[in-house]
């Protein structure tokens, strides 16, 4: 730098014009060489001097700008972020004659989502005077596993990763999270955070196909088979031939026929105990919305999709507060009779 500023001082001697363009670096470079300043005429210093003023400024307006911009990004951050679930849970108490299934009731929530938050209410009964808390919506409080990330509590409990994660507030590392759309069970150990099995024999009894077929696109996060992108996959992919005969998985009434983004040919039950299931690609479809079907009903024929093979593309979702919630439809087609 200073041997620079000695070529900047000599080209000062050479006779440098009051109207000659010069970087401002060219300036900070001369200040670095403040020895031979005392050699430079009055004009020269003067034009220094302004140069260094410049400079000043300009670095405070860069650091103004910075801060602020992070100021502005932090709260933009907040604002986008809503306040975690349990950040929201509310107390009430229990009033002579109120039941667990009323106070459930009154809150749009499942009696299991208001046991698995309160151990006092696991036997059924509703103590008068007892204060339990009530989330604002359906789901299990999970303590997380040390090393734990989002996606793996979401792998784990069959729900999006992003949307638990604003569920809970954005929060970088979890330990104790609100996971909506899950039912609470007794029947797994350290029952307060166990997920409810799914239960297909009561009400998704049918296999959806003739037979047994290969998973060509699995349930969860994973690399598109196509598109080589990482991306959340809503149900499973069946292999089948084109053509081949589409069944209801259970007792039901049609809520949807017909094309949708990302679906294709999409044919859409909803089923007793809050489930739903979900055809799509279809290359024909055989029912009407407002149609009552039975397990076994023919729904519409395998269409080519968006894979290089035939396949069906079959989900099962919830019913919570959030909105109709994808499931693993694995377990449930484990269990599910074939013709």
């Amino acid at each position: 730098m200073i041997l620079a500023g000695d070529r900047l001082l000599g080209r000062l001697g050479e006779g440098l014009k009051p109207d000659r363009e010069f970087h401002c670096l060219d300036w900070l470079v001369i200040v670095i060489s403040a020895p031979r300043l005392s050699s430079l005429s009055f004009l020269h210093k003067f034009m220094i001097a302004k140069s260094i003023a410049f400079l000043a400024s300009l670095a405070g307006l860069i650091v103004l700008a910075i801060s602020e911009g992070a100021i502005a990004q932090d709260a933009s951050d907040q604002s986008l972020c809503p306040r975690p679930a349990l950040s929201r849970v509310v107390r009430h108490t229990i009033a002579p004659g109120e039941t667990l299934d009323s106070i459930a009731q009154a809150y749009g929530l499942l009696p299991a989502t208001l046991m698995g938050l309160n151990p006092a209410l696991r036997s059924g009964k509703a103590p008068v005077g007892q204060e339990i808390l009530v989330p604002p919506y359906n789901g299990i409080r999970v303590v997380v596993p040390a090393g734990q990330t989002w996606r793996d509590v979401a792998d784990t409990y069959g729900v999006r990763a992003d949307a638990l994660f604003e569920v809970n507030g954005c929060v970088a590392s979890p330990t104790t999270i609100f996971v909506p759309g899950v039912n609470w069970s007794p029947n797994t150990p350290g029952a307060q955070y166990a997920a409810a099995p799914p239960t297909p024999q009561r009400y998704l009894t049918r296999y959806p196909l003739p037979s047994a077929a290969q998973v060509a696109d699995v349930y969860g996060w994973r690399v598109h088979p196509v598109s080589n992108e990482v991306a959340f996959h809503s149900g499973v992919n069946l292999q089948a031939a084109a053509g081949t005969p589409v069944y209801a998985a259970g007792d039901g009434t049609v809520a949807f026929v017909g094309m949708r983004e990302n679906y294709g040919n999409l044919v859409v039950i909803n089923h007793q105990g809050g489930l739903q299931t979900r055809y799509g690609f279809l290359a024909s479809m055989q029912v009407k919305t407002g149609q009552t079907v039975k397990a076994g009903d023919v729904v519409g024929a395998v269409g080519e999709g968006n894979l290089p093979s035939p396949s069906l593309d079959f989900e099962v979702r919830r019913n919570s507060d959030l909105g109709w919630v994808a499931e693993d439809p694995e377990p449930y087609l484990r269990e599910m009779g074939r013709p």
